[in-house]
């Protein structure tokens, strides 16, 4: 007699399926089934109000109108957004030369595309966002042909955008430099790297704004002098470096010896093994570190306000003291808050597409 085995049963309902996940996921435990329970009646009762408020009952006249924004109504006023979505985004801009910042955007939000479905070689990429700050500057400021636009009015969600791009863009090359320059044998390259990085990550940034915006100039020889706006950028740039260059010196400590050992004694020069063997893997360790930098790089644009720069924040705060809208606080704070929120996400989101690439 031949033995044949049964067929495989199917997995029972309770653990497949929407059933399964909820199970899983929510009910694995007594704990998780206390937090699921609690977590459901705080949305409850959340939820629907906030609901009411930012949606159900809300205004969303495109124009100002004199029941636009009426007592009686007890929902959000987006009209205030609508009328006011020019100075949040690009500050007091011109209208006139609106097309100049809208066209730069655009042409940004087309590179980034090209970054993140990797639609370009790395190299090429590489080369495009370095050379693309100076025309977009140009087209911004003027010049070559086009009127100066002074840059006291520049502000809003521009400005904030510029200042965080800017500032990754030469801050982690500078900051990978000063890493490596920490470890090197060169006494004196050694000490300069550790000076400038301690000194740097030894005060808050809002010290280094004071310090760019007010007493840089006393420094400079007479008759030279940057604008405001500079003396901001180049201040965010050192210290945002001063602290990629310690996330970039974790990764090189993460590099066995004799990796680099192995990479020596094939011949190779010690640039060339910094450069094919430890760089890379160096930098693969500290993505979410990087990523993060970043993140809070862009977050911390928002304290310019204090050196008389208004950024997306600091554009927000003038707006809301507007005699016309006043008491319209919380539907600013709300659009700012998810503003920052999308383009946040949006970072690490394309920090964890690159660290799944790059699984080894």
């Amino acid at each position: 007699m031949i033995y044949k085995p049964l067929p495989d049963l199917p997995p029972p309902l309770e653990s497949v399926g929407l059933i399964g996940w909820i199970k899983e996921n929510l009910f694995s435990s007594k704990l998780n089934s206390l937090l699921t329970i609690i977590a459901t009646v705080f949305l409850w009762k959340a939820v629907p109000p906030l609901l009411s408020w930012a949606i159900f009952d809300a205004s969303w006249a495109l124009s100002s109108t004199e029941n636009a924004c009426s007592p009686e109504k007890h929902g959000a006023c987006w009209t205030f957004i609508f009328e006011k979505f020019r100075v949040l985004m690009f500050g007091l801009y011109p209208e006139q030369y609106l097309w100049r910042p809208i066209l730069t955007f655009v042409i940004f939000l087309t590179v980034c595309s090209l970054t993140i479905f990797r639609i370009l070689r790395t190299k090429l990429l590489i080369t495009l966002w370095f050379i693309l700050p100076l025309p977009l500057f140009l087209l911004i400021n003027g010049g070559m042909g086009l009127d100066i636009v002074e840059q006291s009015l520049w502000g809003g969600l521009m400005l904030s955008i510029e200042l965080a791009a800017i500032g990754i863009l030469m801050s982690i090359p500078l900051g990978i430099v000063l890493a490596l320059g920490r470890r090197s044998d060169l006494i004196v390259v050694k000490t300069l790297c550790i000076s400038a990085i301690e000194s740097i990550r030894g005060v808050p940034l809002i010290t280094i704004l004071f310090m760019a915006s007010v007493m840089l100039p006393i420094f400079l020889p007479e008759g030279m002098n940057f604008n405001n706006l500079l003396r901001v950028q180049i201040g965010i740039i050192l210290f945002s470096s001063a602290y990629i260059a310690e996330v970039v010196r974790g990764g090189l400590q993460a590099i066995p010896p004799g990796q680099i050992e192995a990479a020596s004694s094939l011949g190779l020069k010690r640039w060339k093994v910094t450069y094919l063997v430890v760089l890379p893997q160096a930098l693969h360790h500290v993505i979410p570190s990087l990523i993060g930098r970043c993140v809070a790089l862009f977050k911390d644009t928002s304290l310019v306000i204090i050196v008389g720069l208004l950024d997306f924040l600091g554009m927000i705060k003038a707006s809301a003291q507007d005699p016309e809208w006043l008491g319209n606080d919380t539907e600013a704070y709300v659009f700012c808050a998810l503003i920052y929120w999308i383009i946040c996400f949006s970072m690490s989101q394309y920090g964890k597409s690159i660290e799944r690439r790059n699984q080894w």
